[in-house]
């Protein structure tokens, strides 16, 4: 089998406050790349894992991999061998690691369905993993894991580009930096578009401050006329939302040309 690992981004992130057991209270608008990391899978008498690609040094050991941790928390039968290309960037705001273990557990359930409990089992690898399995978008609350459909997607299609200054940003540190500050709630009503025009994230200033090139991303990203460029989860990766396939090529070999060490990737949202 064959599974796209589909980059996530979070088109609007409202942090709304630090809960008692540590965690942090979010709203946040997920939507998917129609690109990614890439998983091959083929039976093997025990399970093995294969990690290469351009980032395949920033995973200090692979066999602790999120992909290792998916395959041991699901029955699949006697053993699979997985090929992992990791194409997307590393702490970087794209949940590449919950967007493979969300592979994984499409591919478990293609071979031999999900058990029913797959949420929980998701949700104990990481807060974006459950939304992840799904790679469709929709709002999450709590943690992240608590999820709701979208009531229009009128962004299935829209061309995207992501940039990132290959600036690995750990997301613990952004959220420590985060003010404390509520800035009020993430609409839930409306159209996909509607609600990421109206959002904000709110651990865009905090990245900042820890990795201040992300500005230069965004700026660059802003001179070339999308609806919409806003950092993507925890940074430092930034995104942009075009009208036209033309206008985002023309963005990316613009930004190629400029910042030739930037690393990007152009998509559309599924």
């Amino acid at each position: 089998m064959n599974e796209t690992a589909y980059a996530k981004i979070n088109l609007a992130l409202h942090v709304r406050r630090r809960r008692e057991d540590g965690y942090h209270e979010l709203e946040t608008l997920f939507a998917f790349v129609d690109d990614g990391d890439r998983l091959s899978v083929t039976p093997a008498g025990e399970d093995l894992l294969e990690v290469r690609g351009e980032f395949v040094g920033s995973l200090m050991n692979p066999f602790d991999n999120i992909v290792a941790q998916a395959l041991g928390t699901l029955p699949h039968g006697k053993g699979w061998s997985v090929t992992l290309e990791k194409r997307l960037p590393v702490a970087a705001g794209l949940g590449g690691g919950s967007a493979d273990a969300g592979a994984v557990f499409r591919m478990v359930e293609r071979a031999h369905g999900l058990p029913e409990d797959w949420h929980a089992r998701a949700a104990k690898l990481g807060a974006d993993v459950p939304a992840c399995v799904l790679s469709r978008a929709c709002i999450g609350t709590g943690t992240g894991t608590d999820l709701a459909e979208v009531d229009e997607n009128d962004l299935a299609g829209c061309p995207v580009l992501l940039v990132n200054p290959r600036e690995a940003v750990p997301t613990g540190p952004v959220f420590k930096a985060w003010d404390g500050v509520d800035r009020g709630a993430m609409p839930t009503e409306g159209s996909l578009r509607a609600i990421a025009l109206e959002g904000r994230n709110d651990l865009e200033g905090p990245a900042l401050e820890i990795c201040p090139v992300i500005g230069d991303v965004l700026a660059a990203l802003e001179a070339t006329g999308p609806f919409l460029a806003r950092m993507s989860g925890s940074g430092a990766t930034c995104f942009a939302l075009y009208d036209s396939l033309d206008a985002r090529d023309e963005a990316a070999e613009k930004l190629a040309q400029m910042h030739g060490n930037w690393w990007q990737m152009a998509g559309k949202l599924r």
